[in-house]
Parts: structure tokens; sequence; C-alpha cells
């Protein structure tokens, strides 16, 4: 088996555990990432099936997540659906655009930052597993 890949949401240790708190509350079921950062950074675009550590805002393993389902879609087709699965804000559409725009412009991995019709990786997921917080 294959050691799943273990990454932290976010841009910023406090944006980390904000997201990840939305996953183990059960809230966030969803992320998105511009192709061209998988592309810039020469990383496999997630597949169905594929499993995910996820690191909290200090770097420990704190769940880990199952890929339900991907597609690839220009920024301005991501879905009202998909914008609700990740739990941000709102969870409207125009709240997502307007978090993800603003995100991209200033954390994008790769040189074309963001436009409106790039194409971004919606990804589906379920959490398998959520590791309790030790106190310490």
């Amino acid at each position: 088996m294959k050691i799943p890949e273990a990454w932290a949401f976010g841009a910023t240790p406090d944006h980390a555990d904000g997201l990840l708190a939305l996953v183990l509350d059960g809230i966030k079921t969803g992320t998105a990432s511009p192709l061209w950062d998988y592309e810039h950074s020469k990383e496999p675009v997630p597949t169905v099936g594929e499993y995910s550590i996820i690191l909290d805002g200090r770097g420990a393993p704190r769940a880990l997540l199952e890929t339900t389902a991907i597609s690839i879609v220009p920024f301005d087709e991501v879905t009202e659906e998909h914008a609700h699965a990740e739990g941000e804000g709102e969870r409207t559409l125009a709240a997502w655009r307007e978090i993800h725009e603003h995100y991209w412009r200033n954390y994008s991995e790769n040189p074309r930052g963001y436009v409106s019709d790039m194409p971004v990786v919606c990804e589906r997921f379920r959490l398998l597993y959520a590791e309790p917080i030790r106190e310490g």
C-alpha cells in the first residue's frame, strides 16, 4: 500500500487549523486547487480512492481523508454545490469565489496566479479517521 501524502489546508498555521476544524466537524467535505499549481509543482492531481493525511497548523497528523470525486472545471464554472461542500464563509458560490480569488491571488504556487477561467481541481472527500487532541 502506498503511504498517503501528508499536507495541511490553507497558507498559515491558523488557516490550517480553521479549515481542519471544519473537516473534523463534518462541515468541510471538499477542497479546490488550481490545476496550474499541480503542474508547476509537478505533483500529481489527486485521484478517486486516494488517501491523504491532513496536518494541523503545527504539522501534527490529525485526520485521514479519502478522495471520493475529482472534477476539473474553469474557476467561473465551479458549482454552488461544490462551494457549499468546502464549508467556508457563508457557504455560497459568491463567498467561495471571493475567498478563493483572494487566496489564489496571494498564495498560488504557480507564477500565473489567478484568472477567472483558470482550471480548478475540485476534490470531494470523506473523513475516515480523526486523531483526538492530546492534552499536554
